[in-house]
């Protein structure tokens, strides 16, 4: 890749904690221009899909049709990590979105996934938790499925030691704080402070 980032955020939560919504929003302060929100589950979901002819656009959302394959596409996609652990980081941070200053990774599930970014771009790759108590989680359609919600692509990331928390239990206040916390590290970081 002939263009790297200044700046990793590498996002992960548990499953309905808002990760997408946090990494939205964290993307809005930042702008377009230079910052991107690459997936690691797109090129997983891409690859599923065209192998079991599903609609990709609808494996990328968050309803039921997705559900409905969760275990199968985890159990895919453990297959293609073992053969490879970086081969879905690899192939999400090929697209275009790559090609911008901060990379706001929004769903590192595993340890493989937080080993690449930080062997890779060792000096700029921040982890941050997004996380939810189960209630708030439940209240956003969140229902512990056995074999998923015990899965390492969901328990996987428990005992790392994140760079930042993030809160987000519906408290606008806290988060907006947060993301500015992050947003002032990244903004040394791309001068050469951080």
């Amino acid at each position: 890749m002939d263009t790297f980032p200044k700046a990793v955020l590498l996002f992960s939560g548990k499953r309905k904690s808002g990760k997408d919504f946090v990494t939205d929003r964290l993307m809005q302060r930042f702008g377009t221009k230079h910052c991107g929100i690459i997936r690691l589950s797109g090129p997983l979901k891409k690859q599923y899909a065209l192998g079991k002819n599903l609609d990709f656009e609808r494996l990328l959302d968050s309803t039921d049709y997705k559900e409905q394959f969760r275990s199968d596409m985890i159990r895919w996609g453990e297959e293609k990590r073992n053969q490879d652990p970086g081969f879905f980081c690899r192939v999400a941070t090929s697209g275009d979105e790559a090609k911008k200053s901060v990379w706001i990774i929004s769903d590192a599930r595993r340890k493989t996934d937080v080993e690449y970014f930080k062997r890779n771009f060792p000096s700029i790759t921040k982890t941050i938790r997004v996380v939810a108590s189960e209630s708030i989680r439940e209240s956003r359609g969140f229902i512990f499925t056995k074999g998923v919600d015990d899965a390492e692509s969901e328990c996987g990331l428990d005992d790392i030691n994140f760079d930042f928390e993030i809160i987000n239990n519906g408290d606008d206040a806290v988060l907006v704080e947060r993301l500015q916390d992050i947003k002032d590290i990244v903004d040394k970081i791309l001068q050469g402070e951080g």
